[in-house]
């Protein structure tokens, strides 16, 4: 039980580290913070993540419709 659980934690945190690293892409800061950006979140996928949310670049991503 705990392996399926651990396995569902990490499939969870692996989408929100693709949609921080597509906001990143395209967000309007600079190349080089973008790829220092992509990096962190790449190299430490929980705490990367964590630190994108709290001081990270924004994209305008949006999910669904495309009006």
């Amino acid at each position: 039980m705990g392996s399926i659980l651990y396995n569902f934690i990490a499939f969870i945190i692996f989408v929100l580290d693709i949609w921080a690293i597509i906001n990143v892409v395209r967000s309007n800061s600079e190349t080089l913070k973008k790829v220092l950006w992509v990096a962190l979140v790449a190299f430490l996928p929980v705490l990367g993540l964590i630190i994108w949310a709290l001081a990270g670049p924004r994209g305008n991503v949006r999910l669904g419709s495309s009006h």
